[in-house]
């Protein structure tokens, strides 16, 4: 095909070619515009208190979410991981290693049956290994 030719256009291929022909334009606004009965550009400030989890040198967002906040260690490692730098692979590792032992704190049953199995694993390494020095 020349750069000359016009590509073939059928109704669904192009839909920018035409504005008007866009199913979103009367919708759209230009320049975008708030909808609806908001009063606010940017929504109040929440206040709580506990105090949410960020990164040093992050604002906090108006809105924000408190309802599953941070706990034993999972919760340290959180909070230490937000002390190091966005850039550092450390914070993403600790952010990572920290959902890991959460999923094992909001578990018990599943973390003491870990527990049980890595325990009849060392006494049977234990046991192997005393009977191959015997």
């Amino acid at each position: 095909m020349n750069h000359s030719e016009q590509p073939t256009v059928t109704a669904h291929s192009a839909p920018d070619l035409d504005p008007l022909d866009r199913p979103g334009v009367p919708q759209e606004q230009d320049p975008p515009a708030p909808l609806g009965n908001a009063h606010w550009i940017r929504p109040d400030q929440q206040r709580s208190e506990a105090q949410p989890v960020i990164g040093h040198g992050r604002p906090l967002t108006p809105v924000y979410s408190v309802e599953n906040p941070p706990r034993a260690l999972s919760g340290l490692i959180r909070r230490a991981a937000y002390r190091v730098p966005d850039y550092r692979v450390r914070r993403w590792v600790m952010l990572m290693l920290a959902d890991r032992i959460d999923v094992l704190e909001s578990n018990p049953v599943r973390l003491l049956r870990g527990a049980a199995l890595l325990s009849v694993l060392g006494l049977g390494v234990f046991g192997a290994r005393k009977l191959l020095r015997s």
